[in-house]
């Protein structure tokens, strides 16, 4: 038997600078998404959708409403952490390393994964 009762639930923990965090419904058709925080509480999620097989990330420290690309495991833009890297890794792995991923050309302003899910 199937519950809707939520099964991990995070707050944000960046102050307000950092802007408004996005909100991720785990149940979104077609998107595998990812939660890390670091050791000093950064948080980061994971997003990577099925359909295009584009991945991206958004993290607090750089600015919640900033988006960065995932392209052959690796975040465009972003220095991260052994830790981080490893968190990233591991989803990069769970989202099917060796699939066929989309390498986009340009950012497109309507691209959904920039709202909040």
């Amino acid at each position: 038997m199937k519950t809707k009762s939520p099964l991990f639930e995070v707050s944000n923990h960046h102050v307000i600078d950092c802007g408004k965090p996005p909100t991720v419904n785990g149940d979104t058709p077609d998107m595998y998404f990812g939660y890390f925080a670091n050791e000093y509480g950064e948080q980061a999620i994971y997003y990577y959708d099925y359909k295009t097989g584009e991945a991206v990330v958004r993290m607090g420290d750089c600015g919640w409403e900033n988006v960065h690309r995932v392209i052959e495991g690796r975040v465009e833009g972003v220095i991260l952490n052994d830790a981080e890297l490893t968190w990233l890794r591991a989803c990069w792995l769970a989202t099917g390393k060796n699939r066929k991923r989309v390498r986009p050309e340009n950012e497109d302003s309507s691209d959904p994964r920039k709202r909040d899910h």
